[in-house]
């Protein structure tokens, strides 16, 4: 494939992130100054907290992190900011976990919380998944996990400003190691976050393998919506009830355990011109990787991800046409979506049997003219980037 966009070329590092890099150099390797070493961030997990139980809801978790951060040192190959970022969120997930055990432990009723109905989001990257759930977490009777929520589902401090100032690091931080990323996605700690957020404690689930090149690395998929059920569990009990409004293209790839862990779940399926989505997508991994590592190799991510996407959606085609599938699926065309929000939205309420309410309307009108497209500047991207016509 060649001509492929050259990330080093496109987009430059800020000085201060080179130079933090360039420390890693200047000992013969970014890993002599930022450990992955998984008794030490145990320790530090268990020391920072006073707990030692880290749970059992999603069985082997400490294998997962070994096998994880195994796949990560052998071919990540992350510099010192993107070591320093991975460190972070495997110390936040082990710390997590923690606070989880305990308020699972303090108030047992919370594991038979029931999660009925979730209005579940899925569909090609670059979609219209993130908008949607947007304006689908407006409805007064739904709620979305935000992002400071999803991180600290148990919150380790009770002042609301302090929780929302620790997110920023997982959150506000990733525009600050390279500014292009804000026009390809919005990441703020006050806003809806896909699901991928909260199994990170999982040491499982899609957050891993977008932010890092792990090909041999293989998530426990199952382990990873245990945690995710755990983790709604704690963050519904004792609330008012609503209906949960979830996210990720990973579910495409795991239509089979969403419905066995969420039997009364609606799919609402996103789709748009595959000319869009897949240099989009294509960008925006290359990107999330690029925060992290000075090696992102393009034709890896094409000749994988553009194979694995197209089968998973003729797959489900397939599935949808046989019965095969629950019939609990709303299509929502990107098009369609951008068009008239309002309009698209109450029909798909409609076909859920759901309320679509006057506020909700209102509020989806307000939210969109307080937040333009392009706020942030344009997303660049061209199919010849990726080796596409």
């Amino acid at each position: 494939m060649g001509g492929l966009v050259n990330m080093a070329e496109r987009y430059r590092r800020p000085d201060w992130v080179r130079r933090i890099n360039a420390m890693g150099d200047s000992v013969a390797g970014a890993e002599r100054l930022v450990s992955l070493d998984v008794d030490e961030l145990i320790g530090l997990a268990t020391e920072s907290t006073g707990l030692s139980d880290f749970g059992e809801v999603d069985g082997d978790w400490r294998s997962r992190l070994e096998s994880l951060i195994d796949a990560i040192e052998e071919t990540a190959q992350l510099h010192v900011v993107g070591r320093l970022m991975t460190r972070q969120e495997i110390l936040r997930g082990l710390r997590t976990r923690l606070l989880l055990a305990k308020a699972r432990a303090d108030r047992p009723a919370s594991a038979q919380e029931p999660i009925v109905a979730p209005m579940v989001i899925t569909g090609p990257a670059r979609s219209g998944t993130s908008i949607l759930l947007e304006l689908l977490a407006l409805d007064p009777a739904a709620r979305a996990p935000l992002a400071w929520e999803a991180l600290h589902p148990v919150p380790p401090s009770a002042e609301p400003a302090a929780i929302l100032r620790m997110s920023e690091c997982e959150q506000e931080f990733w525009a600050d190691v390279q500014p292009e990323f804000a026009a390809i996605h919005e990441l703020r700690s006050d806003l809806p976050v896909e699901c991928i957020t909260l199994q990170l404690p999982s040491f499982s689930g899609g957050h891993w393998p977008m932010v890092a090149h792990i090909p041999a690395w293989v998530p426990d998929m199952t382990a990873a919506m245990q945690y995710h059920r755990a983790a709604l569990q704690t963050l519904q009990h004792g609330r008012p009830a609503s209906t949960w409004v979830l996210k990720t293209p990973i579910y495409l790839f795991t239509l089979d355990l969403l419905f066995a862990i969420y039997p009364g779940a609606w799919v609402l399926l996103t789709h748009r011109d595959p000319i869009k989505t897949l240099p989009s997508g294509f960008s925006t991994l290359a990107m999330v990787r690029w925060q992290r590592s000075e090696h992102v190799d393009p034709a890896a991510l094409v000749g994988h991800d553009n194979a694995a996407m197209v089968e998973a959606l003729a797959a489900i085609g397939a599935r949808r046409n046989a019965g095969e599938l629950p019939a609990r699926f709303v299509d929502l065309h990107f098009s369609h979506l951008m068009a008239d929000p309002v309009v698209a939205i109450r029909g798909a309420y409609e076909q859920m049997g759901r309320a679509f309410s006057d506020e909700h309307a209102e509020a989806i009108r307000r939210y969109l003219a307080e937040k333009p497209k392009g706020k942030f500047g344009k997303h660049r991207y061209t199919l010849e980037d990726w080796g596409l016509d």
